[in-house]
């Protein structure tokens, strides 16, 4: 049987994948604009954005956007991939 520590551990690293997932996609999506995802790839895609998108919504209310000259960096992506390592570190320290 698990314990909570190491289903909470299981959970926490699942997030993070989606959260390279995600990553990657939205790189995909920048470096290559007409690029949508078709068939079971878009189940997967969306899949993802869903795990992801309300942690980083809730997020970036409190984060503002890092501001580069006339580029603006999300800073919300950052602060929850931190905070996930964060959490699994003691979760499994538990």
């Amino acid at each position: 049987m698990l314990s909570v520590g190491s289903l909470l551990a299981s959970i926490l690293q699942i997030f993070l994948l989606a959260l390279l997932g995600r990553l990657i996609f939205d790189y995909v999506q920048m470096f290559s604009r007409t690029w949508r995802p078709k068939g079971i790839l878009l189940y997967f895609v969306e899949a993802i954005y869903t795990i992801t998108d309300p942690p980083m919504k809730f997020v970036g209310r409190f984060v503002p956007p890092l501001r580069l000259g006339a580029v603006s960096l999300d800073m919300s992506f950052i602060v929850l991939f931190f905070g996930t390592q964060l959490l699994m570190g003691l979760v499994r320290g538990l």
